[in-house]
């Protein structure tokens, strides 16, 4: 027979043990002791940057531009001071700042990053219209808006790699995996992406950190832009160096290819479905897989 266990007992105990600080999960916490970002702040944020940026799709249309205003205005107001604490929190979490220097450079970075939306915006047009050309199946603009993975990783990709420039800490990486838990689609905020840039389907996609992809640039469901190897220093220390893909303007990469390392991709190519690639590709190149083996079974062996 099992013995019935004191449920004040048993809580009490694991209280006891995980209130403990192990010196593994003290070496893991960073140098400052503020609490990190909110997640449902930074998401708020994402929502807001996207009210503002669609403003007729997302608020009621107002053909007059006094009453449009208004309503950024009243979004405009809650952002800037919705990242202002959450940078200011990322700042303490992240370095040895007192509260008044992470509150004044706080400052200074939402105003920053506020003065860039208007060519965040233009860089999303593009996306939203390559997407929609790029997808017979697409029936309007509000769609691929509204509706397609592809404008919603890269509206949060755009927003992060803004503050990834600008150098705030922890946010950026929190909206890029905001949005590949939604989609299915990785995009570190770190890489480079040129104008009208879309992903069909998008799951499964993957571009690392130090990729750059040019203009008019079409990935398809699968694709991973990674790396092939790390450098590491002699103390055996990961370098973080550029270690991804270059690719360079009008190129389409179908669904499935791994093109791995420091490689370049020149324009105007075509890289077919399922394809592993580690060299470098001339402009204007069609890599296609080679004619299928037919390799029958006999009894289901082998499969």
């Amino acid at each position: 027979m099992v013995m019935e266990k004191n449920v004040n007992e048993v809580l009490l105990k694991s209280v006891a043990i995980l209130s403990r600080h192990s010196e593994k999960e003290d070496g893991m916490m960073p140098e400052g002791s503020a609490p990190m970002p909110h997640v449902d702040s930074v998401e708020r944020v994402v929502t807001l940057v996207r009210n503002i940026i669609f403003s007729d799709y997302f608020n009621k249309r107002q053909p007059e531009e006094q009453i449009r205003a208004y309503y950024i205005g009243v979004n405009m107001e809650e952002l800037y001071k919705l990242l202002n604490a959450q940078i200011a929190r990322g700042l303490l979490f992240c370095s040895c700042m007192s509260e008044a220097e992470a509150a004044d450079k706080a400052r200074c970075l939402a105003l920053d990053f506020i003065e860039q939306l208007p060519e965040v915006k233009r860089l999303l047009y593009t996306d939203v219209e390559a997407m929609f050309n790029n997808d017979p199946a697409a029936t309007n603009y509000g769609e691929v808006i509204y509706s397609y993975p592809s404008i919603i990783a890269m509206t949060h990709y755009r927003i992060a790699h803004v503050l990834q420039l600008m150098k705030v800490p922890v946010i950026p990486r929190i909206i890029t995996e905001q949005a590949h838990a939604v989609t299915g689609i990785d995009i570190h905020p770190g890489a480079q992406i040129g104008e009208y840039f879309s992903i069909d389907h998008g799951t499964g996609v993957v571009i690392g950190e130090t990729t750059i992809i040019g203009n008019h640039v079409a990935l398809y469901q699968g694709v991973t832009l990674g790396a092939k190897s790390f450098k590491y220093d002699a103390e055996g220390n990961m370098l973080n160096v550029p270690r991804h893909p270059i690719i360079e303007d009008n190129v389409t990469v179908y669904s499935n290819a791994s093109i791995l390392g420091r490689i370049t991709i020149g324009h105007d190519s075509v890289i077919g479905g399922n394809i592993w690639l580690t060299h470098d590709v001339p402009p204007h190149s069609r890599i296609l897989q080679s004619k299928a083996v037919d390799a029958s079974f006999s009894g289901g062996l082998g499969i």
